[in-house]
């Protein structure tokens, strides 16, 4: 069964499968240059090339409930800035469960996951379809790492590390703590981290980590990266989740901020305070008036007339 958009949106995304996965990958012009489809696991060989946004792999996550409310919103404003790299091609249909359970998130993750690593491209980053993603602020962010480091980057929930049972040899466990960024805020994992990944994220490998910690695709994430592996989290304050006072930023830092979003948080709208140009009516969640003021060419986006 298909999910189908109205009409008028995006042209190249004619649909959206149901419980499906929009993976995007960006170029930093609308040109309609080609990215490699060629799948491979090895890690792009080393050079002076600069990053591009054309070597990042953007996931978000989304399902059947969503499309309409949520990722029309996404592709008016945000997507609409690489509208030529947005085509069915780059839709993944996970026939993962549209529960908001362990499992359902975990096999939607893993998905992700895999495709990343058969893109062949040198950076994952992880969205949630209540996320608003500024290309620029993400490229700026993702040019400061260097690229012989393990690099997983994004914004902890928590003030402390989070505690897993982790079971041990003869019906043992063994309690572990380790930081995790929240995968509402969105995150971002380079290929070299990714690959040393692979043993408990790729194919089945995933959900089964999930399963023998009890815990949810972002905290699984956390997990492999420091039990597995020995590597860190590297906090970013530049990365949102609904689950903070949005309200908090103000507008001159928001063209700054790598990803922003929206919701209900206890009992209460949780928006980026922003005037304008749209009222709160008629933009609920900011995207629109964040939009225009990072794009103000946008054809939708009230024009300013000169006196």
């Amino acid at each position: 069964m298909r999910c189908r958009l109205p009409r008028g949106l995006a042209g190249a995304l004619l649909t959206l499968l149901c419980m499906g996965l929009l993976s995007l990958r960006y170029h930093v012009s609308l040109s309609p240059q080609r990215v490699q489809e060629t799948p491979e696991l090895s890690q792009p060989s080393p050079g002076s090339q600069e990053l591009q946004l054309q070597d990042v792999f953007i996931a978000v996550k989304t399902t059947r409930a969503f499309h309409r409310s949520r990722v029309e919103l996404l592709l008016d404003t945000w997507i609409s800035r690489t509208r030529e790299q947005v085509t069915r091609s780059h839709l993944v249909v996970t026939n993962c469960s549209a529960e908001h359970s362990h499992s359902a998130l975990s096999c939607k993750m893993a998905a992700e996951f895999d495709t990343f690593l058969a893109s062949g491209l040198r950076w994952f980053c992880h969205v949630d379809d209540d996320n608003y993603v500024n290309p620029k602020a993400l490229l700026q962010l993702l040019k400061t790492f260097p690229l012989a480091r393990d690099v997983y980057v994004g914004r902890p929930s928590l003030n402390r590390p989070i505690h897993a049972a982790e079971p041990q040899p003869h019906n043992r466990t063994r309690l572990v703590q380790f930081w995790f960024a929240t995968g509402g805020a969105g995150f971002c994992i380079n290929r070299k981290l990714a690959l040393k990944m692979a043993p408990w994220a790729s194919g089945s490998h995933f959900v089964d980590t999930s399963a023998l910690i009890r815990l949810p695709d972002d905290c699984t994430v956390g997990y492999i990266v420091e039990r597995k592996l020995g590597s860190h989290l590297q906090p970013s304050p530049l990365f949102h989740s609904h689950l903070e006072t949005l309200q908090l930023l103000r507008a001159a830092q928001l063209p700054e901020q790598v990803t922003l979003s929206y919701g209900v948080f206890e009992g209460k709208l949780n928006v980026i305070k922003l005037q304008g140009p749209f009222s709160p009516k008629e933009d609920p969640s900011r995207f629109r008036s964040l939009h225009c003021l990072l794009y103000p060419d946008t054809p939708w986006c009230p024009q300013l007339v000169a006196q």
